[in-house]
């Protein structure tokens, strides 16, 4: 039997990295700690970063010759392989060792539990090791090797480093902002770790995602994310958002990443990440924000990367069943209210930011939802009011589904009603045992007379499938 040197090397390395993963396994399981205490018996570093390298030594040589800024970068590949197969999504985040926490095997648990197996399928999960401390990068390797061997066998992690002599210059910077040296050093040194990730993950899925070290994942957040593209199909965006938070959920096209790694590697010394991200968007043309709520991803870490100090950043739009993302199908909308500046009505359905804000609402004031086809609808939950004006809520009023739209293409000409609102919120399922057809209008109908205005937050419309 003919054993090629190619077939007999990847054996030797799968049998190296597997002999590596039973040494660190070896001890037993124990408590969260910092990887620098991890014991990791007689196999010294340097073995480790050897042995967690699929290709040996070698380091894997990315062709960004199309950038003029980034030439050629030569990653470490810690851990993990290429598959040979491209998938929908990658998920990329940076790490460096933190003066208090360590949060990166708790983002990377929850990312995998909460995605099913055909999610994981499709999906592969990068993360850049960027300390400036060699020996901590190799020890993150092989405590995350131990704790997800499973995942960086079967190809759906991948553990890399950007070597420092590759970095542009730390010292000496623009003090934009009058930030101390030290601030304006770290995040000019994290603009150039998720350059050189994002151009490290140009090629692997059609999709990236964006997060940060210390994050929880909604169930199922892959799907939503799928089901969200789905409804922007045939638009033009540079940026989905699925969190509120930083650069925490920042969905991007693949196709994309070459040009945000040149940018930031081009402002590095300018600005914070999440500031050149704004930049980014507005530069390829899109002016709003598109934010999916709820938010698929929440923020978890006590502690900030930069100088230990405390952060208790959280995302209150988070949710962690990613599954009950509402479908509002494509349609147009209408209403008799008078509309205050830019508080158009759209912003109370679509992904953008804002609410509808509408002037003097009176006994038969309506707000109309028009789909551009009919829909089952199974489940529709308004929300008027807002934080900032708790009285602008709707007191009176009624959900309608209607069908038969008329000529105009404006209204129905019968409608069902399906439910009064209290409190200024309505939600009611199972709507389609109640209008069994096919839907073409929502309509939310004011029945009495009220002095204040009225925002609606959101609408939010579920459909069923066609029997």
């Amino acid at each position: 039997m003919r054993c090629s040197p190619k077939r007999f090397l990847t054996a030797v390395l799968a049998a190296s990295f597997l002999l590596l993963l039973l040494l660190i396994l070896h001890g037993g399981g124990r408590q969260e700690q910092d990887p620098l205490e991890v014991e990791l018996g007689d196999v010294a570093p340097a073995t480790i970063l050897q042995l967690l390298q699929p290709e040996g030594a070698q380091r894997i040589l990315k062709d960004t010759g199309d950038f003029s800024v980034l030439h050629n970068i030569s990653y470490h590949l810690l851990a993990g392989s290429h598959s040979p197969h491209k998938k929908f999504l990658t998920v990329g985040l940076a790490s460096v060792r933190r003066p208090r926490g360590y949060y990166l095997p708790a983002t990377l648990q929850s990312l995998f539990t909460q995605s099913t197996e055909e999610e994981l399928q499709e999906m592969v999960v990068v993360v850049h090791l960027a300390d400036a401390d060699p020996g901590w990068n190799v020890r993150v390797a092989a405590d995350i090797a131990r704790k997800f061997a499973q995942q960086i066998l079967l190809g759906r992690l991948l553990l890399i480093h950007a070597p420092h002599e590759f970095y542009p210059t730390l010292q000496g910077l623009k003090r934009n902002y009058n930030d101390p040296e030290e601030r304006v050093k770290f995040r000019s040194k994290q603009n150039v770790d998720y350059a050189f990730l994002l151009a490290f993950a140009a090629n692997l899925s059609s999709y990236y995602l964006m997060i940060e070290d210390d994050v929880w994942s909604a169930k199922s957040f892959l799907t939503a994310i799928r089901k969200a593209l789905a409804s922007r199909e045939g638009s033009n965006w540079a940026t989905l958002e699925f969190s509120k938070l930083g650069y925490i959920g920042k969905l991007y096209r693949s196709s994309d990443l070459p040009r945000l790694a040149r940018f930031l590697l081009l402002f590095y010394q300018e600005m914070p990440c999440d500031w050149l991200l704004v930049h980014f968007r507005l530069l390829l043309t899109q002016k709003d924000v598109i934010r999916f709520k709820p938010s698929l991803f929440q923020h978890m870490g006590l502690y900030s990367s930069f100088q230990g100090t405390i952060n208790r950043l959280e995302d209150d739009e988070f949710q962690p069943d990613a599954l009950d993302i509402p479908d509002n199908p494509p349609a147009t909308l209408f209403t008799s209210m008078s509309v205050f500046e830019n508080y158009e009505p759209l912003k109370a359905y679509s992904t953008a930011e804002g609410y509808f804000w509408g002037k003097n609402p009176s006994a038969g004031s309506v707000f109309s939802i028009i789909f551009q086809q009919p829909v089952h609808v199974a489940r529709v939950r308004v929300r008027t009011g807002s934080q900032e004006r708790r009285g602008d809520f709707l007191r009176f009023g009624v959900l309608e589904l209607g069908r038969w739209r008329g000529p105009n293409g404006r209204d129905c000409g019968t409608y069902t009603t399906v439910g009064t609102f209290e409190k200024g919120t309505l939600e009611r399922r199972g709507l389609q045992n109640v209008v069994p057809g096919p839907v073409e209008c929502v309509r939310i109908r004011v029945t009495r007379d009220q002095s204040e205005w009225l925002i609606i937050q959101s609408i939010e419309v579920w459909t069923a499938a066609r029997s």
